[in-house]
């Protein structure tokens, strides 16, 4: 069986994916720090978790409710976390509040749900629209056609703050061939804006470990990296 990662290959791998954000950066007269990477833990324990927040990371991204409420409840530190998976309404309860921003909106019940829920918390919950670019069937996401309708009703919903919007690329084998979509949800992004100038969108969620680099290159704002950082 494999060894986990230790310390020093968790430090190293965050030291070098930082190294080409910078490089991807510079490519487009871009400030690195601009970037913020979310390391997405799913399915790695707290003790992996606090390694990565003793070498530096503090933004983590969840896919599960259940496992992001355990970490949660496992993890006594101030630490800022995301939650990029598809949300079930019936699990709003174990997500809103909990995190500074929800990367999967991608429909108006789930919309109406979320502004419930923060309603009753007296919050704004911060929240991407998560746009399906690829239109592929095994993803999630409000096809960009709808985008602007559905930003319009989470507009209008008080206990919501749309910040932006999300997606996933297509696995490519090489990640030049990711940049279409990439291009796409910055255009569809200034598209809204343009449309409605009070919307305000201003951030992209999108690159993985495989593409975050022509990510960044197009735009991104936040790239979800798990695979890149956590692996040895």
């Amino acid at each position: 069986m494999r060894e986990a990662p230790q310390l020093a290959d968790i430090e190293e791998n965050l030291e070098e994916v930082k190294e080409r954000i910078a490089a991807a950066a510079k490519r487009v007269s871009r400030d690195p720090v601009e970037v913020k990477i979310v390391a997405v833990s799913k399915g790695r324990d707290p003790g992996r978790i606090m390694e990565l927040v003793r070498a530096g990371q503090s933004v983590f991204g969840e896919n599960r409710a259940q496992e992001l409420r355990d970490k949660l409840q496992e993890i006594d530190e101030a630490l800022e976390w995301h939650f990029i998976g598809h949300l079930q309404r019936n699990k709003v309860n174990m997500v809103v509040g909990k995190v500074a921003l929800i990367h999967s909106l991608d429909s108006e019940r789930l919309a109406e749900a979320i502004d419930h829920r923060a309603t009753a918390l007296g919050i704004r919950q911060e929240v991407l629209i998560q746009v399906n670019v690829s239109r592929e069937k095994s993803k999630y996401g409000v096809d960009e056609k709808d985008a602007g309708l559905l930003m319009q009703a989470a507009l209008s919903l008080p206990g919501l703050k749309v910040r932006g919007l999300m997606t996933m690329a297509p696995f490519m084998e090489e990640q030049e061939g990711a940049r279409p979509f990439f291009i796409r949800l910055r255009e569809l992004r200034d598209e809204l804006n343009a449309a409605d100038p009070e919307a305000g969108l201003d951030l992209l969620s999108m690159g993985m470990t495989q593409d975050f680099e022509v990510a960044v290159e197009e735009g991104a704002d936040i790239v979800r990296i798990g695979t890149a950082i956590f692996s040895a």
